[in-house]
């Protein structure tokens, strides 16, 4: 009886003194995170936290003394308001819009680069270009290069071949900002989509050649569902991006002919209008449905690993 009752008596200090220690390895194994942290805090959240005092105020920079606080009446305005209503609709349409084509265009360009054929790395690091150029730079080129009705490019192929001569900005001013984004984007889905294909079981799509499976066939049965991962990552990540996109819009048409979205509506508030708390407001709202996004996003992309490191 007493060997019994001395022996946990005797393992409990052990235990206590290795708690300290392992708190201390811990903290000492984060410890120099945390200056990037407070640094994060500081330039991200302290605005944000910022931002979303300011949009519970009726707040105009040119009567700075006149501000009080209205609570949600912003944000009721932002909801209600024919043109901010516009804008949210511009914002979504142009966002499936270019996203849906980027996705299509991105898996052709990426069925054709897994095949092997001479030149294919020259061919991909010309596909990836147009996804590294400044986005204000890639939107001046369209608006000067490709749209100007008097020396554009478009307008030079058609006065060859003796066709019209548009104004592509002011007669199709939505579809000329969603071609400059589409053109810019498609390396992006292209990227992850060969990095899908490449991470394929080709042991399971020579089985299925053996069997007699077509190339359509196997694509269909085969490739597309074990993309189907890398299309919703590609469709939640740019998505993020193109929501919150201003350059296009704001290079191209600036913000006219209906082509105003949330983004170029928060900065036509703030900037031309002072409105602080109405374009406060519309900030905060783009940056909940951002965040709403990324959750998605996120969660496909712990989705991804976990299958990697099941399949490993």
């Amino acid at each position: 009886m007493t060997a019994t009752t001395t022996a946990p008596i005797a393992a409990t200090p052990a235990r206590t003194k290795g708690v300290p220690s392992a708190r201390l390895k811990a903290w000492a194994t984060r410890a120099p995170l945390l200056p990037a942290l407070v640094f994060m805090i500081v330039v991200t959240q302290l605005p944000f936290v910022a931002t979303l005092v300011i949009s519970f105020f009726d707040w105009n920079a040119l009567y700075p003394k006149a501000r009080h606080f209205t609570g949600l009446d912003n944000y009721r305005q932002v909801l209600t308001d024919a043109d901010l209503r516009h804008s949210v609709w511009t914002t979504v349409l142009l966002t499936v819009a270019v996203v849906v084509v980027s996705l299509v265009l991105g898996l052709a360009l990426a069925l054709l680069l897994d095949r092997r054929f001479r030149g294919r790395g020259v061919v991909r690091t010309l596909l990836i270009a147009p996804f590294l150029v400044v986005p204000v730079a890639a939107a001046l080129l369209w608006k000067h290069v490709l749209y100007n009705p008097e020396y554009g490019l478009l307008n030079g192929l058609l006065h060859y071949v003796g066709g019209p001569q548009p104004d592509w900005i002011s007669n199709t001013p939505l579809l000329a900002v969603e071609a400059s984004l589409v053109w810019q984007w498609t390396p992006f889905m292209m990227l992850i989509l060969l990095a899908g294909l490449q991470s394929r079981d080709h042991q399971q799509i020579e089985a299925a050649r053996v069997d007699g499976a077509s190339d359509w066939q196997i694509f269909r049965h085969l490739t597309l569902p074990h993309l189907r991962r890398y299309l919703e990552l590609g469709a939640l990540l740019g998505s993020i991006y193109i929501v919150q996109n201003f350059d296009a819009v704001f290079t191209i048409t600036s913000g006219g002919l209906g082509t105003a979205n949330l983004p170029y509506t928060v900065y036509q508030s703030f900037y031309q209008a002072h409105e602080n708390g109405l374009a406060s407001a519309a900030g905060v709202l783009v940056v909940i449905g951002s965040i709403v996004i990324a959750t998605f996003a996120l969660r496909v992309v712990s989705s991804l690993f976990r299958e990697e490191v099941a399949r490993g």
